[in-house]
């Protein structure tokens, strides 16, 4: 089993990648509000001019990020990727997200069939 995480720039594709999930048989994960480091420097109201103007190549009006974290079984890793890709167009555009996974050494609380 693996933890797969997602920090999803482009938060409008949020509801369409769940639903998408869902009917890829892809079932249960965590849904949490998060903002970037950078985001957070700019606004710390510290007197920094260059984080201000590094945080413009960015996308100035997003406010937020969501972040979806799922335990996979090891084949369900391979259809969320390709989920992901379809939803939001590929995570090698700009600031479209991040996706990342780790190894689970344990897992309770799935029910039957956990690690």
């Amino acid at each position: 089993m693996q933890v797969v995480i997602l920090v999803l720039n482009k938060t409008e594709c949020l509801q369409p990648l769940l639903e998408a999930l869902l009917e890829s048989g892809i079932r249960g994960g965590t849904v949490l509000e998060s903002t970037g480091m950078m985001r957070v420097i700019d606004n710390s109201g510290d007197d920094l001019p260059m984080f201000g103007a590094l945080r413009q190549l960015f996308d100035p009006e997003r406010r937020s990020s969501k972040t979806l974290i799922m335990v996979l079984d090891d084949p369900e890793v391979a259809v969320a990727r390709q989920v992901i890709a379809r939803v939001t167009g590929g995570l090698n555009h700009p600031d479209t997200g991040i996706l990342f996974a780790m190894p689970a050494l344990f897992v309770e609380g799935l029910g039957a069939g956990q690690a």
